[in-house]
């Protein structure tokens, strides 16, 4: 399991300063670490021009770092939402020894 750290009022996933968050009602978190690129992605059919791809964190059926689209967690709003940046360091699934 990854470790979470907050140093001051920033959360930090083993090691890496986590950007931005999504989480959802599902119970799935996407912590962003890094802006890896930009791409037209097809999703569904649709094209969703300039669509930001991170690396990261993320918390699903498993926990594992990759690459994740901006635009497929947007675009299954209002069931997933991005956390703001000062409930960061609160977010995520963790046992006491990550914390």
């Amino acid at each position: 399991m990854a470790k979470f750290e907050t140093k001051g009022k920033v959360l930090y996933i083993d090691g890496k300063k986590v950007l931005r968050a999504w989480e959802s009602f599902s119970g799935w978190y996407w912590f962003a670490t890094e802006n890896a690129y930009k791409q037209d992605s097809m999703i569904d059919g649709q094209v969703y021009k300039d669509d930001t791809i991170w690396f990261g964190y993320v918390q699903g059926l498993e926990d594992e770092w990759g690459y994740f689209s901006q635009a497929e967690i947007e675009r299954l709003r209002p069931k997933t939402w991005e956390i703001p940046k000062k409930n960061l360091p609160y977010s995520g699934r963790r046992n006491q020894s990550s914390q």
